[in-house]
């Protein structure tokens, strides 16, 4: 599925990737800083967009980390 979401890249807005992770934005934002999170594509002067099956696989470590410590 992942080759399938490189070639056809969907792109999602920072509402949908706060929804989909739990994160706020301040949250999301440190992350990038850090490395610790995908870092947005920019769209145009004040738009940016994350790569959605970056996002998801961020999401499924995160999870199997959450699974492996239990």
């Amino acid at each position: 599925m992942a080759a399938i979401a490189e070639v056809h890249p969907r792109i999602i807005k920072r509402r949908e990737v706060e929804g989909r992770t739990g994160l706020p934005r301040s949250t999301m934002y440190d992350r990038i800083k850090r490395g610790d999170f995908p870092a947005p594509i920019p769209l145009g002067a004040r738009s940016v967009g994350w790569l959605e099956h970056e996002v998801d696989a961020w999401l499924a470590d995160r999870i199997a980390q959450a699974r492996n410590r239990a």
